[in-house]
């Protein structure tokens, strides 16, 4: 079944529009304070989990991954402009194989958020142990064993109290986020600084072959540790969920929040990592000081004032991620639902505050029902993390791989296109008298027409030509970054998928508990997709908001909100394309409304799925389409004037423009060559009929 999958944008934020103005938007410095306040915490916590399995090589491990978190953070960057409605995984899998696969993504990242949630908190409690050491108590538990209860039942209230605060309806602010991450930078920086001024360079120099001493490295736990050590990156996938929210042109944003993020992690992470695993061998193999290893060697010779400082700053940082480990949840929650993957009544909202309540209590439900299953042992947590992580970077790898090779394609297509259009105005010049303009004023006039496509540069707020995000001419993909980009993302996708089949094998737990909580998503998906088909819609194939190239002698479905006879419209469409084996577009304008609030971090906002009538009506249409056997069909949503029509119409070419007969007199400037009533049970349509030159 070919299907053009292109995800939703937003059409009216290309200058902040609807979304709030310029100024109330996230610059480089707030979206690095976003993503590091999620990347940066993951140092805490993951020295002590990687010493269990790679010992003293922890801190060349997360070296070697950071080359690795590099090539990534490209690719995170151009997700990030080419889906300014944000998304991430669950947008990227749509467009560049299907909404299933979108789907499968958002179960991905719903494990990832729910072990953020749960080990995040765990972490920043077993910190607040260091100024409250009987946090730390270990009591001995018939038939559990030893286990921190102390620490367990503060974090599991911790987890509860954050639900609460979530259902009344507290909002994350990017303002708070950059004093968290200063104040985290700056606390590394400091534990450095004492460190080098305590050890000389040749002594820091005969610290590294201490990692490899005792240890011989074989392809199996090589690669068992470069796997492993990518729960040291947990957090990229932020810069892809801040989109909505972000400044424009998004894509010189984002990459300069990524420069500051690579900075900074790769100024700290493998360092800190290294010292607090060789420095503290004593602390690294007890399995209660590991667990808050950082604030320990802040203490080593920054004295018990740096040793506070970071074990306090670290346990609020920590709960300030674990808090947007569940925000982001409970928003994926929400776009499955939307996306008619998930039951409705998720998106029910209270009415006393107004907040997806439903959605917050799976979202802050689930990680507490994780951190009860493992006794709240951090270890645990860290071998169950890889395979939503690492199948989140998988598969939005992939995709974006998939949909530049599109990309390329597309433009090899219209490079032939418009030599061979050259080729023949040559021609048709060299055999015309010198009088006949005619001729020659047509082949211009075609060649203008194909010239608009590639155009750079187009206002792409009405949908029409290619998004912000989208390749806007031939030279752009013939430059030869695009090449080594190209190329540069299939050797990341093959990295990233090493480590994911990798972790696989070598972590059974996570396999384990990321594959039953996937397949439970996706099997819920199922029943919730055969559901909505017994009711006559069908959920459809990913929605365009932009049109990037023709379809000619295709059927072109027009329908309008409020229209009495879309439904005569879809069936007109379906049986004239099943008749005369032509490709269908469905196109549906909806009316521009303007946002009652501005969105919110994390938020995926995405017109169309706030559009009931309109997913009605390409429910519908699906579900036709599909009993008639049509192949290829698209779908496009748009907002605002109905003149858009006959835009599309003139990008398109169409053969047929189906749409009601009381309809066909407002759209003036399609110019067809005649036109046709048919009588249908629900009404009478229209056939504008064109044979395009």
């Amino acid at each position: 079944m070919a299907q053009e999958s292109v995800a939703p944008t937003t059409q009216s934020n290309s200058h902040g529009g609807e979304h709030g103005s310029q100024g109330s938007m996230l610059g480089p410095i707030l979206c690095w304070a976003v993503v590091f306040a999620d990347i940066g915490t993951s140092i805490y916590y993951v020295p002590g989990i990687l010493y269990g399995t790679v010992q003293t090589m922890a801190g060349f491990f997360v070296s070697l991954t950071l080359i690795v978190f590099i090539l990534l953070t490209f690719k995170y960057v151009e997700v990030t402009h080419r889906f300014p409605q944000g998304g991430g995984v669950v947008t990227v899998a749509a467009q560049a194989l299907n909404p299933w696969f979108g789907a499968l993504g958002g179960m991905f990242i719903l494990v990832d958020y729910f072990l953020t949630a749960a080990i995040s908190s765990l972490s920043g409690m077993q910190y607040l142990s260091v100024v409250i050491p009987p946090l730390g108590v270990i009591q001995n538990i018939p038939g559990l064993g030893p286990i921190q209860l102390p620490i367990l039942f503060v974090t599991l209230g911790m987890l509860v109290l954050l639900g609460i605060l979530n259902w009344i309806g507290i909002s994350e602010s990017a303002k708070v986020s950059l004093v968290g991450a200063l104040i985290a930078f700056f606390s590394n920086i400091a534990i450095l600084i004492t460190v080098f001024t305590h050890i000389t360079f040749s002594q820091f120099m005969a610290l590294l072959p201490l990692m490899f001493q005792g240890h011989s490295l074989t392809p199996f736990s090589f690669l068992a540790g470069f796997a492993g050590s990518f729960l040291a990156f947990s957090g990229l996938e932020s810069i892809s969920q801040l989109s909505p929210v972000m400044k424009h042109p998004h894509k010189k944003v984002a990459a300069q929040a990524m420069v500051i993020v690579v900075i900074t992690i790769g100024l700290t992470s493998p360092l800190l990592t290294t010292f607090s695993t060789l420095l503290l061998p004593d602390a690294a193999r007890d399995p209660v000081q590991n667990a808050y290893i950082i604030s320990l060697l802040a203490g080593k010779w920054g004295g018990p004032i740096l040793q506070t400082e970071v074990a306090i700053s670290a346990s609020a940082l920590l709960v300030f991620a674990s808090n947007t480990a569940i925000i982001g949840a409970y928003h994926v929650f929400m776009a499955l639902s939307r996306m008619e993957f998930m039951p409705s009544i998720i998106l029910q909202r209270n009415k006393l505050r107004g907040t997806p309540h439903y959605a917050i209590a799976l979202a802050t439900g689930i990680p507490i029902l994780v951190l009860i299953a493992v006794k709240g042992n951090i270890t645990i947590l860290g071998d169950m993390y890889a395979f939503g992580l690492l199948g989140a970077f998988t598969l939005t790898c992939l995709g974006l791989d998939i949909i530049r090779a599109r990309d390329w394609r597309r433009a090899i297509r219209k490079m032939r296109k418009l030599a061979a259009l050259k080729a023949q105005a040559t021609e048709q010049e060299q055999a015309a008298e010198p009088t006949n303009g005619a001729q020659t004023t047509a082949t211009t006039s075609h060649d203008l027409q194909l010239s608009h496509v590639e155009a750079p540069g187009k206002d792409a707020s009405n949908g029409v030509t290619q998004g912000e995000g989208a390749p806007s001419s031939i030279q752009e993909i013939q430059r030869p970054w695009f090449k080594i980009d190209f190329f540069l993302g299939v050797l990341t996708t093959a990295l990233v998928t090493i480590a994911w089949t990798t972790n696989m094998t070598t972590k059974p737990l996570a396999t384990a508990f990321g594959g039953g909580v996937t397949v439970i998503g996706m099997g819920i998906a199922y029943l919730n997709y055969i559901r909505t088909e017994k009711a006559g819609r069908v959920p459809v194939p990913v929605v365009v908001t932009r049109i990037q190239e023709r379809l000619p002698n295709s059927v072109l479905a027009v329908l309008l909100p409020e229209s009495e006879h879309n439904s005569a419209v879809i069936k007109a469409a379906v049986h004239n394309a099943e008749e005369h084996n032509r490709p269908i577009i469905f196109l549906y304008i909806g009316e521009e409304k303007a946002r009652e609030t501005a969105p919110r971090m994390w938020e995926i906002v995405d017109p169309y799925l706030e559009d009931p009538q309109a997913k009605e009506y390409f429910g519908k249409a699906e579900s036709l389409a599909l009993k008639n056997k049509i192949p290829t069909r698209k779908y496009v949503y748009l907002q605002g004037d109905p003149d858009l029509v006959a835009q599309v119409w003139q990008m398109v070419h169409p053969h047929d423009t189906v749409l009601a007969a009381g309809e066909s007199q407002q759209f003036k400037d399609i110019n067809p060559d005649r036109v046709r009533y048919e009588l249908t049970s629900d009404g009478k349509v229209a056939h504008l009929l064109k044979r395009w030159q």
